[in-house]
């Protein structure tokens, strides 16, 4: 008997179950679970009927808590970005990262992505603790000491690293960081280019721009950075290396200021300036471009630059930068590839995906 002032629950309030769908449509249960999943092996009449069936019952599909349980997975994949969230959404190159990682986990059938903070905070250590992940991708190459990788691998979460972090128990989607840069670096040389600059990423996530000294050197940094400017330092020594606080075209002008002018915001003199600045990242070098032409210098006749990552630079105009190209899609892909063997309980091999240099409009002989 229904307890006093407490009300019967409506029975259309009650939720419908897969079963009464499979009724209605006259089919047997698990042919209506295979239909909900996109089952090749239905039909695509009896699949019709089962969601037809589906619609007029306000059934909206299998129950996601149930089914997790049931499959002893979430269904969701963590993907730690670097910096803050709102970078996932500014940069190009791990745009196109995240939608070849997306569209391997979707095809997993499972919840999709998680997007976590590359910034450590307690929030970010209590999500990684307590939300259940399937799996953890490190999409813009992970901390040298990141207290969260331990903690995932504490939980024996399984954990893709694409560059980085490199760490035993990662499974790395990797490229030539280190070659590709030596490349670039024995381009400009080979132009006649002897003052040569570095706009470096940040060695570290802690809001530092400047001078990249021996002192900061001294502290273990992020392998982009790291490898990239042991690629430059193996064909020439560079004059000078701005470490930027950030990817962002504002970081690339800054760093163009500080290397291109003098206190009072005017060119250094020809024989005191670098002739050619090699930017770690083309969202950099987009900004060091800008910097020199608001000073009034010329790329390429007066300041040769690269990049790094072949993304569309459309604020250049009609420049073409000279970089390095990297399949951004194909490494989430790849990542996404890995996550779906560790998931099955294989131990895949890392991947190490093909790079190369494309020479554009902003590197000429030197001046």
């Amino acid at each position: 008997m229904q307890p006093e002032g407490q009300a019967t629950r409506p029975a259309a309030a009650r939720r419908p179950t897969l079963r009464q769908v499979a009724a209605r449509a006259g089919v047997s249960a698990s042919t209506a679970s295979l239909s909900f999943s996109g089952d090749p092996r239905v039909a695509h009449d009896t699949r019709e009927r089962v969601l037809e069936a589906a619609g007029e019952l306000g059934y909206s599909g299998p129950d996601p808590l149930a089914r997790s349980l049931r499959r002893g997975r979430s269904g969701v994949v963590g993907v730690i970005v670097g910096e803050r969230l709102g970078y996932a959404f500014a940069d190009p190159h791990l745009l196109a990262v995240l939608d070849g990682l997306a569209e391997q986990v979707e095809a997993l059938g499972g919840g999709g992505l998680l997007l976590l903070s590359g910034v450590e905070d307690s929030r970010r250590a209590v999500q990684v603790a307590q939300v259940p992940l399937d799996a953890a991708v490190y999409a813009t190459c992970g901390g040298p000491a990141d207290s969260t990788l331990d903690l995932l691998l504490r939980r024996r979460v399984p954990v893709v690293g694409v560059e980085g972090p490199h760490h035993p128990g990662v499974h790395l989607v990797d490229i030539d960081n280190r070659g590709a840069s030596a490349v670039v670096a024995r381009l400009v040389v080979g132009l006649g280019h002897r003052r040569v600059a570095v706009a470096a990423l940040p060695w570290l996530l802690d809001g530092r721009r400047g001078w990249l000294d021996g002192a900061r050197r001294a502290a273990p940094g992020y392998d982009d950075c790291r490898l990239r400017l042991q690629g430059v330092e193996e064909v020439v020594a560079p004059t000078a290396v701005w470490e930027c606080a950030g990817n962002q075209r504002e970081e690339g002008e800054r760093a163009g200021r500080e290397l291109l002018a003098d206190a009072d915001g005017r060119p250094l003199p020809l024989e005191q300036r670098p002739t050619a600045v090699l930017a770690q990242s083309d969202v950099l070098a987009v900004g060091v471009v800008q910097a020199a032409r608001a000073l009034g210098l010329r790329v390429p006749q007066d300041l040769s630059v690269t990049g790094f990552d072949g993304i569309d630079t459309p604020w250049l105009g009609e420049a073409v930068l000279t970089t390095v190209e990297q399949p951004a899609t194909d490494k989430g892909r790849a990542a996404g590839r890995l996550v779906a063997a560790l998931l099955r309980g294989e131990d895949p091999d890392d991947v190490q995906l093909p790079v190369r240099v494309r020479r554009g409009t902003t590197t000429a002989p030197a001046p």
